[in-house]
């Protein structure tokens, strides 16, 4: 049963249960979702902490506690060198797991490209086949994933880069999932998974490979909303917060 909850009841209820990998999603430039986030780390008290914005170099070997300022950190992870949202949004996240270890699943641009071009399975390595990227999704799935694609880019790409661009977020995903399943192993859990809505999502996002390659392995998955809108992608709790003001994605197509 999913569970629709807004953002100003969040800290009252549902606080983070005991599970081995804590999936938090979010609409990367609302501060109020990294608000709940930060919440829900506070309460899981994790011992490690992946990020989707960071890139496993990046990450490599920090550990809150070694650079708490924020200023510090910002420059060790090298985050303003990214394209990801103010640091300022993200930092209270680091802030609520003081020692945690911090892994990075980010896709570097290169491999995305090298992606898009066909070496998904490749990029990946021994494990390609373990998650299932060697093999084609069902075409039904493929068809979805092509146009929530086509739509989150304003009808306006070629239909021939929709492929790639699915291989690169089934890379993302598998890359997520790994990283999530490490960091458990290494640091015994529990782990919490900063990451937007769609690779959070149960069906197909990086909770399915998780299912596929450790089915023992728990799992809480929390999507992330603005004024009560729709959201799929079977969460288990929805969390509700406030749209923000940003302009029309679609400006740049035009």
């Amino acid at each position: 049963m999913k569970l629709l909850l807004t953002a100003a009841f969040i800290s009252l209820s549902c606080a983070a249960t005991a599970q081995d990998i804590l999936i938090l999603g979010e609409v990367h430039d609302n501060p109020a979702h990294h608000v709940v986030q930060a919440e829900k780390v506070t309460a899981l008290t994790p011992t490690a902490l992946v990020f989707e914005m960071l890139t496993p170099d990046q990450a490599d070997g920090v550990v809150f506690a070694e650079a708490a300022d924020q200023d510090a950190l910002n420059t060790v992870l090298g985050w303003d060198d990214s394209n990801w949202p103010d640091f300022a949004m993200y930092y209270p996240i680091f802030a609520a797991a003081p020692g945690a270890r911090v892994y990075g699943a980010g896709l570097p641009r290169a491999e995305a490209m090298e992606a898009l071009n066909g070496g998904m399975a490749t990029l990946f390595g021994d494990e390609a086949t373990a998650y299932g990227l060697d093999q084609p999704l069902p075409g039904d799935q493929q068809e979805a994933r092509e146009a929530l694609q086509f739509s989150a880019h304003c009808d306006a790409i070629p239909r021939e880069m929709l492929s790639g661009m699915i291989d690169i977020q089934r890379l993302r995903d598998a890359k997520l999932a790994r990283a999530a399943l490490r960091a458990y192993a290494e640091t015994g859990g529990p782990v919490a998974v900063i990451t937007g809505n769609g690779h959070a999502r149960r069906d197909w996002g990086m909770p399915a490979y998780i299912a596929r390659v450790a089915p023992d392995v728990e799992m809480q998955v929390i999507g992330q909303t603005e004024d009560d809108g729709p959201i799929e992608g079977g969460f288990d709790m929805v969390v509700s917060s406030p749209t923000v003001d940003r302009p029309d994605p679609c400006l740049a197509f035009r």
